[in-house]
């Protein structure tokens, strides 16, 4: 009996869905977003094991950008302000070269090694994104791999 009524919902509800303009289901076959791209640059920024890349540096799905997580560097000298900074500045070169920008960025997570730092990257990082921050996520973490003292990584639209 439970089966059935799941059955009815479902068929109810689908069409109903599709009848939305806003909805991805409304759009004709040609309007569905385009397939995934990974953009390559003509010097390497990822990580690699066997010159096979371990992760794409930033990748593109439809009108949606993925940008992985950016540190400062393991050779990078200075305090939280300048690690921060250093790493806003990656994640908006990622973000032109994948067609967006930081006023575009929906979803923010910010890893740092000391929890201590967060007023300082918060200094840094106020007014980045626009006038209508993206939502953001921020958690300590025991290190990163790249011995920065933050890593930023983001999710934005074209």
């Amino acid at each position: 009996m439970r089966k059935n009524s799941r059955r009815t919902f479902l068929t109810a509800a689908v069409p109903a869905l599709a009848l939305s303009s806003s909805d991805a289901l409304a759009q004709p076959a040609a309007a569905q977003p385009a397939g995934k791209r990974v953009y390559r640059r003509t010097s390497p920024t990822s990580i690699t094991l066997q010159s096979q890349p371990l992760y794409s540096p930033e990748l593109s799905f439809g009108n949606m950008v993925f940008v992985s997580g950016k540190g400062a560097g393991r050779d990078f000298k200075g305090d939280i302000k300048a690690h921060t900074a250093k790493v806003l500045e990656l994640i908006e070169e990622s973000l032109k070269i994948a067609g967006s920008s930081m006023d575009k960025v929906l979803k923010v997570n910010v890893y740092l090694t000391d929890m201590t730092n967060f007023a300082g990257m918060n200094e840094v990082y106020v007014n980045r994104f626009g006038p209508d921050p993206p939502v953001r996520t921020t958690v300590e973490v025991k290190s990163i791999p790249d011995g920065s003292l933050v890593e930023i990584d983001c999710i934005a639209y074209k």
